[in-house]
Formats: C-alpha cells, sequence, structure tokens
C-alpha cells in the first residue's frame, strides 16, 4: 500500500513591527470599546438613566415567564397525596436517564403510586420531556432555580423533596402547560 504525502502551505512569518501594530491595533480597539461603554454608562448613570441592565440577585429577583423550565416537580393534590400513578411514562421519555421510579399497589380509587420517585439534577437537562409525556399532569417544570449542592449525593431529590402543593403551581405553570400542548382541534 503506498503512502501518500501531504504538504501543508504554511504563511509567512511576519516581520516584527508588522506583527507589533496589529497586535496594538486590535488591543486599543479593544480598549476603546470597553472605554465608549463605560463612559455611556457612567454618564446614564449620573443622569439617572443607566443603561446597564443589572439584577442584584439574590436581593432582586427577576420574574419568570410561564414558559420557563425550571427543575421538575411533582404535583401534591388537596389530600396530600401524589398525583403521580407511577406509569413510569416520564422515565421512559428521559434522555438522560436521571429519572427513577418503583411502583406500588395501594387500595385507593388510584390504583398505583411510586414508593420511590428521584430525579438526579446532576443529570437533569430540563428538556421537558418528562412534563410532555405524563399524561396525569404530575410532574411539572417549576421555577425554582436554586437546587445547588455541596456533593453528587446532594444532587439526587427523593419524592418527598419533590412534592409541590397544586395551589403552588395553578397560577405559574399549569396555564401554560394546558395552553401549550392542547390540541386547537378540541376547542
Amino acid at each position: 500500500m503506498a503512502t501518500r504525502t501531504v504538504t501543508v502551505q504554511r504563511p509567512a512569518p511576519m516581520d516584527a513591527p508588522q506583527g507589533v501594530v496589529r497586535s496594538g491595533a486590535a488591543v486599543l480597539k479593544g480598549m476603546w470599546i470597553a472605554s465608549r461603554h463605560f463612559w455611556r454608562n457612567f454618564w446614564g448613570f449620573v443622569r439617572g438613566k443607566p443603561t446597564v441592565f443589572t439584577v442584584q440577585y439574590p436581593e432582586e429577583r427577576l420574574q419568570q415567564p410561564p414558559a420557563f423550565r425550571g427543575m421538575p416537580v411533582l404535583v401534591q393534590m388537596e389530600n396530600g397525596k401524589e398525583r403521580c400513578v407511577a406509569c413510569g411514562l416520564c422515565e421512559w421519555a428521559c434522555p438522560t436517564d436521571c429519572i427513577t421510579i418503583y411502583p406500588a399497589e395501594t387500595d385507593d380509587e388510584i390504583e398505583r403510586y411510586p414508593r420511590v420517585f428521584d430525579i438526579d439534577m446532576s443529570r437533569c437537562m430540563f428538556c421537558g420531556l418528562c412534563e410532555e409525556a405524563c399524561p396525569e399532569e404530575a410532574i411539572v417544570m417549576s421555577h425554582r432555580v436554586e437546587i445547588a449542592a455541596f456533593s453528587r449525593r446532594g444532587t439526587v431529590w427523593h419524592k418527598e423533596d419533590l412534592l409541590v402543593p397544586l395551589r403552588e403551581l395553578e397560577t405559574t405553570r399549569f396555564p401554560h402547560i394546558r395552553r401549550t400542548y392542547e390540541s386547537p382541534a378540541a376547542e
């Protein structure tokens, strides 16, 4: 088998003065842009009309839009039980396999419930596919964003940690879900 040789054309090296001029021009351009923004923002601040949009988090917080997808949570009904029937569709729809469900049987009107419902937040990519797959509207993407932990073990959220009362979600996420996923032909 014959070997093939490829010749690479390398650009000619720059002269020292030409390289210094180009580098100096790039530095000066960057300094010009930075100083222009600084003075524009400074005079806007002096006039009482700041042009910089900065939120002093966590003292100030922005209102999240209804379509915002934060941490997935389980809906807790008024009677204190979870709405989930442990069908496993959210677990199946999750592309990162971060949801773990172990179903159990019950004597109530709901035939099954999740004995174990864990979400590994270190693997979750907040795509919302679990929310779309759920036929019971039992798992929804909340507006929670503060989910940091000190260890990997702390990023696994159990059923008790994920339960959010229905009344908290009625005003934020449910109107968006129902408007988005309902078919226009049904109306």
